[in-house]
């Protein structure tokens, strides 16, 4: 490996080989604030900079990262030849024989003053994901109405920033100086495997173009953080299986100071339920009634009876296997089930109709 490449990019990134790409992103971001050029004044740490760099393009593509672990092991035919088609070893670029030279291209280093550039993350405002939970109730309890209190998790506002992410309220995102607010670098591998100069998506500000200016410790510049939230949920009488209840700004906080989402409760009534089984069984029935229809239509056939038969057979033993309820509600879900398979029934029956009414004419000609 050594007579193929000095550098080890997994070991530059400090990433296992089998790491992941997220796993290799979040190397580079850390790697690459620590050296940044306006942040870390050490000699090699423009050089180590380029390294961090060059290691993040090639693991960071699936195609590039495949190249380069088959060049790695030895392959002959993977790695028989060097940049610009020279044999393998040659040394164009210091002692980087794949001689790219620095990947972020018309990148000009003095124009980086981001001073929090150490702890910059991307700045990517998101609304909060609503929170779902189901409430199981009683009938008598779905009949009068009930309040409850519910203990839940959620990402809550961070308090030290206001959910900003940022120290500097004010100002909580910069243009990001890896890209420029663009969202992208564009990478020159011109001198390995032939790629010529790629755009990959900015791995500092994720695309955004923007990055947190000077992040939250509290919240690590996503503005918000895991809390344990109460909430009193107050069920109405006569609620009913599938009910919501819905509590606007009891959801996850949004990043970055974006609105939060809701506490979406949904009432459940076991009473009320039809399970999966009857109501494939009420669907089955309800598919069978329109080919009944036709059975008497053209006139029964053993085929017909037949079938209409094992359809019927099969609802009903689905139903009462998992047990008829009494409840009002449970009779009209499972009417609906009945329904729906009509309405697919009525569909085949007819295309059935049709063809015995179109062979019954053959006969008679």
């Amino acid at each position: 490996m050594a007579s193929m490449n000095e550098k080890d990019y997994y070991v530059i990134l400090e990433v296992s080989e089998t790491a992941t790409t997220e796993e290799i992103r979040k190397a580079f971001q850390v790697k690459a604030r620590k050296l940044h050029p306006d942040v870390n004044k050490a000699p090699d740490a423009e050089a180590r900079f380029k390294e961090v760099s060059e290691a993040y393009a090639v693991l960071s593509d699936e195609g590039k990262r495949r190249r380069y672990d088959a060049m790695r092991s030895g392959n002959p035919f993977a790695g028989g030849y060097g940049p610009s088609g020279s044999p393998a070893g040659s040394n164009s670029y210091g002692q980087d024989p794949f001689g790219w030279g620095f990947p972020f291209g018309g990148v000009d280093f003095s124009s980086w003053r981001s001073q929090g550039s150490r702890r910059s993350r991307a700045y990517k405002p998101q609304t909060g994901a609503d929170i779902e939970y189901d409430l199981t109730l009683t009938p008598m309890q779905a009949q009068e109405g009930v309040r409850k209190g519910i203990t839940y998790q959620r990402f809550s506002a961070c308090e030290a920033c206001h959910g900003s992410g940022s120290v500097h309220h004010s100002e909580a995102s910069s243009t990001c100086p890896t890209c420029g607010g663009t969202g992208h670098i564009h990478v020159d591998l011109s001198g390995i495997f032939g790629f010529g100069t790629v755009e990959m998506e900015c791995p500092e500000c994720e695309g955004t173009g923007h990055v947190v200016a000077d992040p939250c410790e509290a919240c690590g510049g996503s503005g918000r953080v895991l809390s344990a939230s109460e909430a009193v949920v107050n069920v109405p009488p006569h609620a009913h299986d599938g009910d919501e209840i819905r509590m606007e700004g009891k959801g996850n906080a949004g990043t970055n100071g974006s609105k939060t989402g809701d506490f979406v409760v949904r009432v459940r009534v076991p009473e009320e339920q039809v399970t999966l089984r009857q109501s494939m069984g009420a669907r089955a029935i309800g598919i069978a009634l329109p080919f009944f229809a036709v059975d008497l239509a053209t006139g029964a056939s053993l085929l017909g009876t037949i079938i209409v038969a094992m359809l019927v057979v099969f609802g009903v033993r689905n139903i009462v296997g998992d047990g008829i309820k009494r409840s009002q509600r449970w009779w009209r879900n499972l009417g609906y089930a009945v329904v729906n398979g009509a309405l697919t029934g009525i569909a085949w029956a007819l295309v059935a109709y049709m063809f015995f009414s179109c062979t019954a004419g053959l006969g008679r000609w």
